[in-house]
């Protein structure tokens, strides 16, 4: 008897095939008084398949010598019929025939038995057949169940996916400044997030997070932050001052509060007037800034973001840097899925290649922009096109003044 209150309790169920109404009592009288037992019988061999369709019987007792139809003929009928394929099929006959129990077995029954064996091994045989099938609708209603529950969890998580990428931000195409972005994820629910927005007249604010691991619960803390970040939601924070805005982050999101998850952030802040990025980082790739008097002579550098993740402990302390823009200036914020990567040699890709890649134009071409050179440029050394980690990828452009 199952303890599982998802599984059905299915009771011992026998249909008996015999036309002969003394054995049909007999085994009747075998099983009377077994309250775990319902018996069945069936009389017309022609219509045995019909029964056992309508019965759905646990184990078959079946008679080899019948009028009307043959009892082998009727054991392929039986296997041949999706919904009677795997009830445990015990034949009966008259004697011991090797081969009639060879050719029975071989066309599907389970079990071959004189008729009438005593009373006692015939209840065990049948409860043996019987447990086993049971065993296996169970099986299978629990695996159905299963199945239906990821379904059903895939749903939700691919609405929540579709909510998370939805709080991405739009690409600004107008301006003074333009964005466009790029995000690969490698998995349903990942736990990239990115955005930026003007915190005044003089201060626009761009930042890339990613929290440790994958699915709900990286997702959940992802977006907490980037609410937190666009709804300037941190206590006592200047959020032009990114070392301000980090130091905040952290005292929000401890790692013991958040089922252990972490996550690394670069936050930087444009000082419109003075054309003045200031910038900070917690465990996160560095920003990297295409500079230059013209888009020929613009070169790489590295914005580095030195502090600790978000939420190893309390009270770190964050620094700022500072960079100034140039005549052309593009900003690339990453995360480290666009270079930690393993290639299909099975090493890893290094930095200083990827830093050459970026570092190299051209690097204002619309019909090769850097971002889908790079994403194209991964999956050619990866030999495949999906990611371990997710990808994401933010280009700011700022236009001279």
């Amino acid at each position: 008897m199952s303890t599982d209150p998802h599984l059905t309790e299915h009771k011992v169920t026998v249909l008996l095939i015999d036309d002969q109404p003394m054995i049909g009592e007999a085994v009747r009288r075998m099983l009377a008084g077994e309250a775990d037992v319902e018996f069945h019988a069936c009389r017309d061999a022609t219509k045995a398949l019909d029964e056992a369709v309508r019965i759905k019987p646990t184990v078959i007792l079946q008679d080899l010598v019948m009028p009307d139809i043959d009892g082998l003929t009727l054991v392929k009928n039986f296997r041949a019929n999706d919904e009677t394929r795997e009830i445990p099929m015990i034949v009966l006959s008259t004697k011991e025939e090797p081969a009639v129990k060879a050719e029975a077995f071989a066309l599907g029954a389970n079990d071959y038995v004189v008729k009438l064996p005593d009373r006692l091994e015939l209840l065990a045989r049948i409860r043996y057949h019987s447990k086993g099938y049971i065993a296996r609708l169970q099986r299978n209603e629990a695996y159905k169940a299963l199945q239906e529950s990821q379904e059903r969890l895939a749903a939700e998580v691919k609405q929540a996916a579709r909510y998370v990428q939805s709080l991405l931000p739009e690409k600004l195409k107008k301006g003074e400044i333009r964005t466009d972005w790029r995000f690969v994820p490698s998995a349903e629910l990942g736990g990239d997030s990115f955005g930026y927005h003007w915190l005044d007249d003089d201060h626009f604010a761009f930042y890339l997070l990613d929290v440790s691991g994958h699915g709900v619960g990286a997702a959940l803390l992802s977006v907490s932050a980037m609410n937190a970040l666009r709804s300037q939601a941190l206590p006592n924070t200047d959020f032009r001052k990114p070392s301000q805005v980090l130091f905040a982050l952290n005292n929000a999101f401890q790692m013991d509060q958040q089922n252990g998850l972490y996550f690394t952030i670069w936050y930087g802040v444009l000082h419109k007037p003075s054309r003045r990025i200031d910038y900070s980082g917690g465990g996160h790739p560095p920003g990297l800034l295409i500079a230059g008097p013209s888009v020929d002579q613009a070169t790489l550098h590295v914005l580095e973001s030195q502090g600790p993740m978000i939420g190893a402990m309390t009270d770190m302390e964050y620094k700022s840097a500072s960079c100034q823009l140039q005549e052309f200036s593009k900003l690339y914020i990453v995360s480290d899925g666009s270079y930690e990567i393993e290639k299909a040699d099975g090493t890893m890709w290094p930095f200083s290649e990827f830093l050459a890649f970026v570092g190299q134009g051209p690097f204002d071409d619309p019909e090769n922009p850097k971002m889908d050179a790079l994403i194209a440029h991964d999956r050619q050394l990866m030999g495949r096109d999906d990611f371990d980690d997710d990808l994401s990828l933010v280009e700011l452009t700022f236009l001279p003044q």
